[in-house]
């Protein structure tokens, strides 16, 4: 039985504000790890969606302890409340409305902040409210570290991100023969991902002993063995497929022909569920991705002739006439249905109560959120910054499709790992003070509560998360799988190095930092939207005094409230 029973209310308020701050976690950071992955092409958003719930749930549950405790008892001191445990729990519970109501606002305005300083913000405001220390100066789990890492985080990825595609660049895509340079080393990069992987799940896990209590030799064991473990899947399913895909060009296969690895070397191979033996062996990564419809659901549009503005995407809106007599010059028929279009319509005619109708209608709650068109744009100004970008082989960038995803996969679980503190922290302070009557925030976080988060921060970027991959994408430079991967893989790595350090650093700014350093790769300043990246950083200077101040007033006010 709870001690503090009395604050049922406050429990309940704060369990609600949990779930709209997990949900507006996973739909505006999530993102992140998937954006590069969308706007390359190589995952629609649907294929996303069902990826992130798995990895930002693995992410959660398995590695995410040790950043909740830091979040928990880091910002502001808890002296304040020993003797005063319901006061506690009030702070916490504005703390949570706080970052919730940021993050909803933010990501329904496309606007991708981190939210490691919204909640790290809304700590500090309820700590001015309640006149909390606040731990400034340079210790474990302060704001000046917690700030440090902001600055210092973007530039770590940035570099890690350029040396990455360095590589790429230098050994495969700008060689004489990019392709049999990509043939040769593609096992090294896959194998190299793996073992990254499996380097931060045995030295992240919370059920783990410490890496020194495990062993530095144990753990090199298990970081080889996943190399050369992969890298031998790698020879011997992996590459028979790319040889009869690209070299043979036998348009046929599918990923879902890899398991067949050394049967795809026969002269003529059985394939279960083959594909369309007229069709492309790989899609164009670099097909201009502006058009006279930049949302599914919108009408066409042109310059505007006399009245009506809509945004079209781009950093700042232009004036467009709806309707118009011809599209955009240079622009490209509509080619996407939008939800509306594609569930709705079809049924439109029919009666309310017709199940067909009520089917449609299901459909269109269930996958509006990913079956939305997060590539496309009709901004003229855009498209000539990716024409600063420069192209590179279509079947290499093919084969970096599944080292990109495997990369995109490694960042959503680092997300997982080192995010989901922002939700869960507040929210386990207050469940645990609730349970023991006293200030109890140094008691670990239920596991429970990890998997609840994991699933929200997954079900966020299902129904919400479009509006963030639309943000990012290909809005900052021109992306391609080789890019992707590069990005992706740089900012994985640089979060979760900082979640072994138990620092919680912003994903959005890890990947945007990794976004510009790749770009820069191109060695043309023009390659990168600085519009887009100064619109991004705008949100991050609004974030924290923006979070800070709502749950700071709702707190100012919930003490001065009078009562009986």
């Amino acid at each position: 039985m709870a001690v503090l029973s009395e604050y049922n209310w406050l429990l309940a308020i704060i369990t609600i504000a949990f779930c709209f701050s997990a949900f507006g976690n996973g739909a505006n950071d999530v993102a992140n790890s998937y954006a590069t992955s969308v706007a390359a092409r190589t995952l629609t958003m649907l294929q996303a969606g069902f990826l992130s719930i798995i990895t930002e749930f693995v992410g959660a549950v398995a590695l995410g302890a040790r950043v909740t405790s830091t979040i928990k008892n880091g910002i502001i001191s808890i002296d304040r409340f020993d003797d005063q445990p319901g006061v506690l729990m009030l702070a916490m519970t504005c703390a949570e409305i706080g970052s919730a109501v940021w993050l909803m606002v933010a990501t329904r305005f496309g606007l991708p902040v981190s939210t490691t300083q919204t909640v790290v913000g809304a700590l500090i405001g309820v700590g001015f409210a309640s006149k909390a220390p606040i731990k400034w100066a340079w210790t474990s789990g302060s704001v000046s570290q917690v700030a440090a890492s902001w600055a210092i985080a973007p530039a770590i990825a940035g570099a890690m991100a350029a040396l990455i595609f360095a590589t790429l660049k230098y050994s495969v895509l700008e060689r004489k023969d990019p392709l049999r340079m990509a043939m040769r080393l593609i096992p090294f990069y896959l194998a190299f991902t793996g073992a990254m992987l499996a380097l931060f799940i045995v030295v992240e896990a919370p059920t783990a002993p410490s890496l020194e209590e495990f062993g530095a030799g144990k753990a090199t064991g298990i970081v080889l063995g996943v190399f050369f473990g992969v890298l031998f899947i790698a020879y011997v399913f992996f590459m028979p497929y790319l040889h009869r895909r690209l070299i043979l060009k036998d348009a046929r296969l599918k990923f879902w022909h890899i398991p067949l690895g050394p049967l795809l070397r026969r002269k003529d191979p059985w394939l279960y569920f083959p594909s369309d033996a007229n069709g492309d062996i790989v899609i164009d990564h670099y097909e201009s991705a502006r058009t006279a419809h930049y949302d599914g659901d919108s009408p066409e549009l042109r310059p505007k002739n006399g009245h009506g503005k809509k945004h079209t995407g781009d950093i700042l809106p232009v004036d467009v006439e709806p309707n118009p007599p011809c599209p955009l010059p240079g622009a490209k028929p509509k080619r996407f249905m939008g939800p509306q279009e594609r569930f709705l319509s079809p049924t439109a005619h029919l009666r309310l109560a017709d199940p067909r109708r009520i089917w449609s209608f299901t459909k269109f709650v269930v996958l509006q959120g990913v079956t939305r068109d997060c590539v496309s744009h009709n901004s003229s100004r855009l498209e000539k910054i990716h024409g600063y970008a420069t192209q590179y082989d279509n079947r290499v960038e093919h084969i970096w499709t599944y080292p990109q995803v495997a990369s995109a996969m490694l960042m959503s679980i680092a997300h997982g790992s080192n995010d989901v503190a922002n939700a869960v922290g507040p929210w386990s302070a207050t469940y645990s003070t609730y349970q023991a009557g006293i200030v109890a925030t140094r008691s670990p976080t239920p596991v429970w509560m990890l998997v609840v988060a994991g699933v929200l921060l997954g079900l966020g970027f299902w129904v919400f998360g479009y509006h963030i991959i639309r943000s990012l994408g290909n809005k900052i430079t021109q992306l391609s799988p080789t890019r992707g991967f590069s990005m992706e893989l740089g900012a994985a790595i640089t979060v979760l190095l900082a979640s072994r350090l138990g620092l919680p650093v912003s994903t959005t700014q890890c990947l945007t930092g990794a976004t510009v350093g790749v770009a820069l790769m191109n060695y043309n300043v023009r390659a990168v939207n600085w519009r887009q990246v100064l619109f991004i950083f705008s949100g991050w200077l609004l974030t924290l005094p923006v979070a800070g101040l709502i749950s700071g007033c709702l707190m100012v006010a919930a003490l001065n409230t009078p009562h009986f």
